[in-house]
């Protein structure tokens, strides 16, 4: 293929569409995909919980890759990427600087969701020149009150879906009332829009070991999130069970300059339930 032929390829926007790729780095095959149209400072997404490449939202990851390089990866030992997961969030943030200098990259912009956000505000700590915007989102700090309870809660909610044959997401991440059930449903039915080369799913052992880390998060000493200089966009459901949305309102008193959006009658997945909103938001930032 020549440089006119490269030139002439299509750019895909669509995340249903994205190709799946794959990065050696530091012993580790990581899983990755990547959209939108190459060149510039590309957007890197951090996922949540037992999340794989397929757990990303559509309607959040579209409208970003519309004019920006956008690149989602499986975190050691979780889908399609090899090894064994790490038992703290240091460790995931330590292979995710693996992951993105081994593609290439001394400057990215970041988009974190839940667990996610920890990795990343840990990956900023460490590497404050590598990050030029991150978005926070359904997260809170280390040592944020109240994040180790979020095993009993999974837990709870996985069982409640399995004994009603659900989606444990839709427990997790909507409010169980008019506007959160449908919402819910909604959501799920958008992650099943990718119908070939589907990631695999997240092993039990290597679930529960993401628990256990972010136990440890929880527990820890808070991080100095003055350090964090970045400009950074905070969202978050009213009601979030899993990460409390006061530890949003938290990191934004804490990280100088940054934004906050608190959507009404949500919960975790408040970004999900409002994508119609928050996606222009978040492009506009990103773009700024």
């Amino acid at each position: 293929m020549n440089k006119h032929d490269t030139l002439r390829e299509p750019v895909i926007t669509s995340y249903a569409k994205a190709p799946a790729r794959t990065i050696n780095a530091g012993g580790v095959s990581y899983a990755y995909r990547e959209l939108g149209p190459k060149g510039g400072i590309p957007v890197v997404f951090f996922v949540h919980l037992a999340a794989t490449l397929d757990n990303w939202d559509p309607r959040i990851i579209d409208p970003i890759a519309k004019n920006r390089h956008v690149i989602t990866f499986d975190q050691r030992g979780v889908g399609a990427s090899t090894g064994q997961v790490p038992d703290s969030i240091e460790a995931m943030a330590v292979d995710a600087y693996t992951f993105i200098k081994a593609l290439g990259f001394d400057k990215i912009d970041i988009f974190s969701f839940s667990l996610g956000g920890f990795i990343a505000q840990d990956l900023v700590v460490k590497h404050p020149d590598l990050v030029r915007k991150l978005v926070l989102t359904g997260t809170g700090p280390r040592g944020g009150k109240d994040i180790e309870k979020v095993v009993g809660v999974t837990y709870w909610d996985i069982l409640r879906a399995t004994l009603t044959r659900q989606d444990p997401k839709e427990f997790l991440f909507f409010n169980r009332n008019a506007t959160g059930k449908p919402a819910a449903r909604a959501f799920v039915q958008r992650l099943q829009e990718r119908t070939v080369d589907r990631d695999a799913d997240i092993k039990v052992r290597a679930f529960q070991t993401q628990l256990k880390a972010i136990q440890k998060f929880g527990r820890s000493a808070p991080a100095d999130l003055s350090k964090l200089t970045q400009p950074t966009l905070i969202a978050n459901g009213d009601n979030d069970r899993m990460v409390p949305s006061v530890l949003s309102e938290d990191m934004h008193r804490r990280i100088k300059g940054s934004e906050l959006i608190i959507y009404p009658d949500s919960g975790h997945g408040g970004i999900f339930q409002f994508h119609e909103k928050f996606a222009p938001v978040a492009v506009e930032f990103l773009a700024r």
